[in-house]
Formats: C-alpha cells, structure tokens, sequence
C-alpha cells in the first residue's frame, strides 16, 4: 500500500535547473552502440529475458547486457513495476483488504507494461531545503545513462524492493562519482539525493527485455510520443461465484434510485486496452524507505540513497501500475474500471479497443455513461470500500482546478511548472496527471513531480 500523497508547491526553476544539468547526461546522437557500458559491476552478468532486435522507422533499438550486482560503496540501479505489474488485478482478489483491485468488480489482466526510463542522477545534500523537496541538492555528482525501454510485466532477475513475489530488472551500476572527478562515495552515513525521468519513446536506447511480439506496441508508443504503455484486458467478474460480496450501487441511476442502473451493456463487454501516456516527467529528491533515519517534516522516509562498505546500495526505479486509476489525486486512493467502461455503452465491438487519446472531452467530476445517463458509484468489495458519495459517481482533483473549458499550450518535453495549463479539463488530462505520480523509489518513497509536458502546476 502507498502512503499518502504529499502536496508541494512547483519551483518555476527546477524544470530549467534539470534541463541544464540532465542535458549532459543524455543519450546523444553519438553515444556507443552494441552492449550497455554498464555491464559488469564486479558481480557477474544476470540473464534477463530474451531481447530482441526491435527496430522501425526510427532506427533499431540497441543490445543490452544486464549487470551484477557490483559490491561495496557502488550503487545498484534497478526498476520494477512491483508484483501487480506481473499479476495484473485479479478479481476478485486473493486479500479483499490488503490487495490492489478494481472494487467495482473488473479484472485487470496485463500483458505489457512498458516505461522508458532515463536521466537517473546522484545530487549532493539532498536535504538542503527540508520543506522543499523540489530542491534537489547542491550539485549533481553521479548519473547513469539509457534511456532503457523495460517490460516490467515480465519481472527481473532480483528480488524487488517491496518483498517477494516482486522481482526487479537491474539497469546500471553507478560504481562512483562521475560528475565528480571519479571520487568514491562516502561510506560514513552521508546521503545522496537520488532522481530518475520517464521519457518520450525512442529507438536511441537500450532495449532491456522488449521482444519480437512487441516491436508494434514500441513503434506505436514512439509515433504517438508515450513515455509507459498499458497493453492488457478488462473483464468484469463482479458476479464470479467465488465473490463473497453482492455488488451495490448508489443512489444516482436513470431514476436516481438505488439499483435502478442498468450496468449490464458494460458488464457483458471484454475491453482490450492500449493505454498509452505521452507524459514525460522528472521524479525528483525521491524519498527511501529502506533508508534509516528520521524523514523531514511532512514527509515518510528520509530522503536519498546512503552507500555502504560492505554491499551495493540497491535503488529501484518503481513505477507504480494503479495510479492512472484512482478516483482521486489522493495517493492510493481505490481504483476503478466502471468509468471507463460507460464511455463504451452501446458499443457493437467485442472485445473494445480502449485507447488513452478517446477521454479527450470526457467529464468526470461528475461521471455519465456514453447514453448521457448519470453513472452510479458500484462496490463490489462489501465493507472493504466506502464510496466518497451516495449518489453519482464523481474524481477528485483535489486542490487542482477543473475547467472544462479551460485551455492547455506549450510543447512536450519543456518545463511546465509554469502555468501555460491551468486546470484539468477533462478525463484525458485527469488520468495523465494522475499516471504522472507513479514514480518512486525502493517501492514506496515519493519523488517530487516535475511534469514535462503541459499540465497545470502545482504539487504532487
């Protein structure tokens, strides 16, 4: 479970501080090709799942070499989409009241989950300014090159960082300082403030563990500029005989009664989703809870990575699966699919391609099914979940503005914690601001989000 969302005032600087200081460290037209130069740690190589040569109009994807694990004083950098990304959402769930799932009775198989991933840096005194995570420390020091295009569905080769069954996929070693003169990192207790981007799909990087079955799903992620893509099926089984609840619904049907929605043209389709987010953005000064010590006012975990004269420091880039569909900007708040499915009421497809970019001019706040009927919270979990309403189904932005008529400029990739998007305007710009929270380190510890693509500013 996540803990709960912080929110945090945007530094109209930090996008061109980042920009500036990242610049150095990215993937350039004349960067090697063949293997990954983070190879060999000192620990040996590991066999990740057979990658393919994937290539398109782009280019062709460079090979990729997973590393050891390097030892003492060096950093271990991995990512992982934790063990839903591998099991999807059963429904209904194994645990009712400690399992992820779609409480409104949806099961959620994934097929791919595909991040690129880049930019990982090492800063300097990252509790510089303790009530303003945005700031991420005095200098830059370290940095581990990709970007890398992962499949987190597939798992990896190590223990995850939030306990079995996840599995990790290591990306690099970062075995010293250099953005620092190659100095070693100190073993004394001090800190290092630790950040990572999802960035726009390209074929310049390194395909970690993509096979031949997904070069279409990568060509479509770089046409269409996405960062993470959700490949995968939604099938409701709500009414599963092995589902100790009664599904129930509020007060907001076609007759505002109790149970007067009719849910069955949604619940007799199968969805198969591509979810595609074109949504770079900068994880900053993340929080670690596998680091000791007291956090900072306000927050969880302390903050940054410290190494040790014994062992690798492990740092997993985790990109949380559920995000994109809670019904709030709240962290871990419930995930639903009934949303989602209204918008296809009527449909004659079977199974229903679901695509990001059909939300563009959808309400949420409150929801209509696609016959403009008022759509029902529905709990299909009995007293595991309590809607936020009795009547119709509503999202919480929190202190974000909703403006549906509101208006959105700029160009993916520049710093937007300037206001050129003031509000969120519908349930497109709902699910990819949302989506855009999923980064963290070591399972659980909150980054400061620095959105690079046009979206209203403010926190978390």
């Amino acid at each position: 479970m996540e803990s709960k969302l912080r929110q945090g005032l945007a530094v109209s600087a930090l996008g061109l501080l980042l920009s500036a200081v990242l610049g150095s460290s990215a993937c350039s037209s004349d960067a090697p090709t063949g293997a990954s130069p983070f190879v060999d740690g000192g620990g040996g190589l590991l066999q990740e799942a057979g990658a393919a040569v994937i290539s398109g109009d782009g280019g062709t994807l460079r090979s990729f070499t997973s590393p050891g694990d390097p030892g003492a004083n060096a950093v271990y950098v991995t990512v992982s989409g934790e063990s839903n990304a591998v099991t999807g959402y059963p429904f209904p769930p194994s645990d009712f009241g400690n399992d992820t799932y779609m409480v409104d009775g949806w099961e959620f198989t994934i097929d791919e989950y595909i991040v690129n991933i880049d930019q990982v840096v090492l800063w300097s005194n990252p509790n510089k300014e303790p009530t303003r995570q945005s700031d991420p420390g005095d200098q830059q020091v370290a940095h581990l090159d990709g970007p890398f295009v992962v499949d987190l569905h597939k798992g990896g080769a190590i223990p995850g960082q939030g306990g079995p069954p996840e599995r990790a996929t290591p990306l690099g070693v970062i075995a010293g300082q250099n953005d620092n003169g190659g100095a070693s990192f100190a073993t004394d207790g001090t800190t290092y403030g630790f950040g990572f981007s999802t960035v726009q799909a390209t074929y310049d990087a390194y395909n970690v563990n993509l096979d031949a079955t997904e070069a279409a799903d990568f060509e479509l992620m770089v046409q269409k500029g996405y960062s993470v893509l959700y490949v995968g099926t939604a099938r409701w089984k709500g009414d599963d005989p092995s589902n100790p609840y009664t599904c129930t619904e509020t007060a907001a049907g076609q007759n505002g009664d109790a149970g007067a929605y009719d849910f069955s043209p949604m619940d007799r389709l199968t969805f198969a989703f591509k979810l595609g987010f074109a949504t770079p953005t900068h994880y900053v000064n993340c929080q670690n809870m596998s680091l000791m010590g007291m956090p900072n006012a306000g927050e969880d975990y302390p903050r940054g990575l410290a190494l040790s004269s014994s062992q690798s420091t492990i740092a997993q880039v985790t990109i949380h699966m559920d995000h994109p569909f809670w019904e709030s900007f709240q962290e871990d708040t419930p995930v639903h699919w009934d949303d989602i499915a209204a918008q296809y009421v009527g449909s004659t497809a079977n199974p229903v391609p679901v695509s990001t970019e059909d939300f563009v001019g959808v309400p949420f706040h409150p929801w209509f099914d696609k016959t403009g009927a008022p759509l029902p919270w529905r709990n299909c979990s009995g007293s595991n979940y309590t809607p936020p309403g009795n009547g119709q189904m509503f999202f919480s932005t929190l202190s974000v503005p909703i403006d549906p008529n509101g208006t959105c400029t700029g160009t993916i990739g520049q710093d937007y914690t300037q206001a050129s998007c003031t509000s969120i305007r519908d349930y497109y710009d709902y699910i990819r601001f949302t989506q855009s929270t999923q980064g963290h380190l070591n399972s659980q510890g909150l980054c400061f989000i620095d959105r690079q693509y046009p979206a209203p500013a403010g926190g978390s």
